[in-house]
């Protein structure tokens, strides 16, 4: 399978592709795009971007073809071979897991252009890529410079094409380290000014870490593609031997206000490169690109990777006690703040992902497969840890899934999971499984426990926002400076006093509000609010008054006071710090 991509006047935004496909004597060829990407579990449906589409044969005939699904082409191709595919692909998003054509570079991630031929995708796949001179190209495939102006990109097969995003542009900055024997690539895209003296360290210092933690890396090099945004940005995609994170704004990029949160996000995707690159839930085993992939085993992918992304830092040095147990915070604040967790799984969540996305959807519906993943991880490791006098922890679960599974190109099921955990553990976690990764059952009760083994307490204090605390409603300004309600407590004050996520407050005991509902609730304290509310282009009054009830309270994870000599050594033995 051969691919031609060229393009011209690149800020119209449209890449030239030609898929040139031997034809094996068939009379009828079928070519499907992906609907997804693997990395976000939901339909994107990529088929929408392609404007002109047709068949031809080696002399320039059109050939007879017809779309027969949203993203499934059948070609009249008896006799016909090679058969030639000319498209053009839409390319105007700029985050970490689209495609970009402009001034600057063409950024492509294959998985949402490239056409395949079902049942072929084991063939050697190659990309002919034409560019301007000057041009050089970042990726994790296999490349060599034909001309001054065409590079060739070559793949295994379909999957590892998909796999492998690229970025080619004259404005690229590039450093690499060596971590356990394997080349550490990393790339910048856009304005930016890489602080290598201290990045670099970093990296190497988190990516032995990873490595020390796993046993071995999964792939012969490694590339970091950063797309560099001039705005407030924030996302990565992971790949088998890449990720791209997009990013922003550039100047805030390395300094403190931003550069842990760089780290986070690097070390995270990083991880991926194990769980659910190489360890991979059997539902995904091999990829169906062209129907959604279920699954509820997204604590596992996404949920232990947010663990390991910052707890693997923090073992690292390159995050202090004040950094980490920020991140740890920011989980629990978000576990606590989500009404949705009584109501839907953390399972069943990773399940719906493809039914409603990564959106909130409708109030109080379910949970976040990062953050709650993310906590019963801990609880896991911790619960392991007491259980064996911390001879084994989730480390031990997620080498034998790496090696078991991983290396073997297995997929695991849910079964499997538990089932490796009771090993490691010597002890039997159907109960924990019933109760919170399948059930809706509180976790605070057991967190509180656990983090106890390592000296830890969570504190919870008062939320600082008067409407948050004494009314129960979260809110966010809009342009004209009303305030957007976002989430409101069940039963709460706000809850029974008629206000709904979505109302626009505009206006506080007859005052206009212009980005200061904070400050007007603080001035009318202890006093009842009447607000001027608009739902949905109406009007309507709402007159809240101050109980004794408190919502939204801060929980912040803190050392104990008089911490024990045993909390202590479980604490170094978890953290791998002193202190």
């Amino acid at each position: 399978m051969k691919y031609k991509f060229s393009f011209t006047d690149p800020h119209r935004h449209f890449i030239d592709i030609e898929m040139i496909i031997e034809n094996n004597g068939g009379s009828v060829l079928q070519l499907q795009l992906p609907a997804w990407r693997p990395g976000r579990y939901e339909l994107g449906n990529f088929a929408k971007n392609i404007q002109r589409w047709a068949a031809y044969d080696g002399q320039g005939n059109t050939l007879p073809s017809k779309k027969i699904k949203k993203d499934l082409w059948e070609v009249q191709s008896a006799g016909v071979s090679p058969v030639h595919i000319r498209y053009n692909y839409y390319a105007d998003r700029l985050d970490a897991g689209s495609c970009r054509l402009d001034e600057t570079q063409l950024y492509v991630n294959p998985v949402h252009c490239c056409l395949y031929v079902p049942g072929r995708t084991d063939e050697p796949h190659e990309i002919e890529l034409k560019h301007p001179a000057g041009y050089i190209v970042a990726t994790s495939l296999a490349q060599h410079r034909q001309a001054e102006e065409i590079t060739i990109l070559e793949a295994s097969g379909y999957d590892e094409l998909a796999d492998s995003p690229f970025i080619a542009s004259d404005t690229l900055k590039h450093e690499l380290y060596e971590a356990g024997g394997t080349k550490f690539h990393i790339w910048f895209q856009g304005e930016s000014k890489p602080d290598w003296k201290r990045l670099l360290p970093d990296f190497k210092s988190f990516t032995e870490e990873h490595i020390r933690t796993m046993g071995s890396f999964p792939a012969k090099e490694y590339h970091f593609l950063f797309q560099v945004l001039p705005q407030r940005f924030h996302h990565g995609v992971e790949h088998t031997a890449s990720t791209v994170i997009a990013m922003g704004p550039s100047y805030n990029l390395m300094k403190e206000i931003m550069y842990y949160e760089f780290l986070g996000i690097s070390s995270h995707e990083l991880f991926h490169a194990w769980n659910v690159k190489a360890i991979r839930p059997a539902e995904m085993m091999p990829y169906n690109y062209a129907a959604e992939n279920y699954s509820r085993l997204g604590f596992v992918t996404e949920g232990i990777t947010t663990y390991y992304g910052d707890l693997l830092l923090y073992r690292a040095g390159c995050y202090s006690d004040f950094e980490y147990f920020k991140t740890v915070h920011k989980n629990l604040q978000k576990h606590f703040d989500n009404y949705g967790r009584f109501n839907l799984s953390v399972a069943d969540s990773s399940f719906d992902t493809w039914l409603d996305g990564y959106s909130e959807g409708i109030p109080h519906r379910k949970t976040s497969i990062y953050t709650e993943g993310c906590l019963c991880a801990l609880m896991v490791d911790l619960l392991t840890r007491r259980k064996t006098g911390n001879r084994k922890s989730l480390d031990d679960v997620m080498r034998v899934l790496y090696n078991d599974f991983g290396k073997k190109g297995k997929g695991y099921s849910e079964k499997d999971y538990q089932s490796v955990i009771e090993e490691v553990s010597g002890t039997p976690f159907g109960d924990f499984f019933r109760r919170y990764y399948f059930g809706t059952e509180d976790y605070e009760p057991l967190l509180n426990e656990l983090l106890g083994y390592i000296g830890l307490e969570i504190v919870k204090t008062r939320s600082r926002l008067y409407f948050e605390n004494r009314f129960g409603f979260k809110s966010e300004y809009t342009q004209s400076g009303s305030a957007k309600i976002t989430v409101v407590a069940p039963g709460s004050i706000a809850d029974r006093g008629g206000l709904t996520q979505g109302d626009e407050i505009t206006s506080i005991n007859g005052i206009e509000l212009r980005h200061n509902l904070k400050e007007w609730c603080k001035y009318f304290e202890e006093e009842p609010l009447a607000l001027v509310v608009q739902p949905s282009g109406k009007t309507k009054e709402v007159v809240l008054t101050p109980g004794e009830e408190r919502y939204f309270r801060i929980h912040y994870p803190y050392r104990k006071k008089n911490i024990s000599a045993d909390e202590q050594k479980n604490f170094e033995s978890w953290s791998h710090r002193k202190g």
